[in-house]
């Protein structure tokens, strides 16, 4: 089934789905959240505010709303950002999700209902047509988020067929976090036009030539510009160089605890320890993680540019 493609999707972009720093209290740090948005389009990404490695599940309803407010108003184009709007409360969702659209965002990216496992592709069907019809807006666009191994509950195949029929110029892409390389392909190849995301740089490779939409992955906060590059790559041999790059980087990140080991990362290069806060139930990384990852890094020449400047950022 042939899809519509979105123009704000129609280049291959990626987008980080922005790591949240906290207080001494675990109050959201508003300032360093927003100096830091503003470093990552500085270096050529898209903010997918509100995703899984942002704690977003940790954060309050009022909390998200406000942060996305102080992004643009600090003066970041809505058309670069694609919050994370699902939630197990539809009218969550749909408060989350109105927010977004008449913020102008480029795009919501919308979890499953994840608390009940085991619910049918008509109760998920019934949920974002919920959201959409509630909303009625044609400006806004949904892309759905298929992390199963969190939520429980896959988005499958038959369910984007529904929503893409029902809803052509509003469902138009979803993040693959499943890590099932298949299963990414399969959509590629059998929904053309649709805006599929990987969530992992490293597979870029593969997924590029197949149509994806670019990739919106947790170690685009570390390596924004390298990403960047590859999607720009003009060659074979030049793609061929950064693909090398950035998936390195992404095999040593994701081998420790994720959200603790970005916040580690930038913490280091920004030189502001305040950076490593987590909101429980996560805890930061112990001396012995973060100290080895940071000697792979070292011994692969990462670097980050500009980071130091983050940390006059008053909390």
């Amino acid at each position: 089934m042939v899809a519509h493609r979105h123009p704000a999707f129609a280049t291959p972009r990626v987008f980080a789905p922005v790591i949240t720093p906290f207080t001494k209290d675990l109050r959201i740090d508003a300032p360093r959240f927003v100096a830091f948005c503003r470093w990552l389009v500085g270096q050529g990404a898209g903010l997918a505010l509100f995703g899984t490695n942002s704690e977003a599940n940790s954060l309050g309803l009022t909390e998200r709303h406000a942060l996305l407010d102080d992004v643009i108003k600090a003066g970041v184009d809505p058309a670069h950002l694609l919050p994370g709007t699902g939630s197990c409360a539809l009218p969550d969702a749909i408060a989350l999700t109105r927010h977004a659209c008449e913020a102008g965002c480029a795009g919501a990216l919308m979890l499953p209902p994840f608390f009940y496992k085991g619910v049918s592709d008509d109760g998920l069907f019934a949920y974002y047509s919920d959201v959409i019809q509630a909303i009625g807006s044609d400006q806004l666009r949904v892309l759905l988020y298929h992390i199963p191994q969190f939520t429980g509950v896959p988005i499958t195949h038959t369910l984007i067929e529904r929503l893409i029929t029902a809803y052509p110029r509003t469902v138009v892409g979803i993040k693959d976090s499943s890590g099932d390389w298949a299963n990414t392909e399969a959509m590629l190849r059998k929904f053309p036009g649709f805006a599929v995301f990987p969530a992992s740089e490293a597979l870029l490779g593969k997924a590029l030539p197949l149509g994806a939409a670019g990739c919106i992955s947790a170690t685009a906060n570390i390596q924004p510009q390298a990403i960047a590059s590859l999607l720009n790559a003009t060659t074979l041999e030049e793609r061929a160089v950064w693909e090398g790059k950035v998936a390195t980087v992404r095999l040593a990140v994701q081998a420790q605890p994720m959200i603790p080991a970005l916040k580690h990362i930038v913490a280091h290069f920004a030189n502001d320890e305040s950076w490593t806060r987590v909101r429980p139930p996560l805890t930061p990384m112990n001396p012995a993680q973060s100290g080895a990852l940071l000697q792979q890094l070292q011994a692969l020449d990462f670097s980050m540019p500009a980071m130091a400047t983050l940390a006059t950022v008053a909390a």
